[in-house]
């Protein structure tokens, strides 16, 4: 019989929490939605997943949706440094065609199709988003997890 400590852990290992913070994946997730997210690295394109990613380097300019003036609505950096948690769409899996369409980061990029361990991700609002477009493929070991649903607000 498992006892309540290494179910506990076994909870924690699968599966994990993630709140939404910004609107690039609005109108389907707003800022604050909190996720159930279940670790795994099997997942399918249109499912909404969770990847970490190195936090972006200095950009030229305002992030999209940033109006001038603004600047001191940028949102803080997080407490992690050197990388982020973003929530997005999976568009591409393995073995599906990069998408070299309204994504700059493939334009020279020598695959035809998405390579194995990887994805490429956009958000649901893509002008307020930083994603594939500009990253490139989402590697196997920053893949988090997938959306397995929407929790209640506490």
């Amino acid at each position: 019989m498992l006892t309540l400590g290494a179910s506990l852990w076994w909870i924690r290992r699968r599966y994990l929490v993630a709140t939404v913070d910004g609107p690039s994946m609005e109108p389907t997730l707003r800022s604050g939605d909190m996720l159930l997210v279940r670790r795994t690295k099997l997942v399918h394109a249109g499912q909404i997943v969770v990847v970490r990613i190195d936090d972006p380097p200095p950009i030229d300019g305002l992030p999209p949706g940033l109006e001038p003036g603004g600047e001191d609505e940028l949102p803080e950096k997080p407490d992690h440094p050197g990388w982020r948690l973003l929530v997005k769409r999976a568009v591409a899996v393995p073995g599906d065609p990069v998408p070299r369409q309204g994504f700059p980061a493939f334009r020279d990029a020598p695959e035809t199709v998405v390579p194995r361990h990887a994805l490429v991700v956009l958000g649901d609002n893509p002008d307020a988003s930083w994603d594939s477009r500009d990253f490139g493929f989402v590697r196997g070991d920053e893949f988090v997890g997938v959306m397995v649903r929407r929790l209640a607000p506490p």
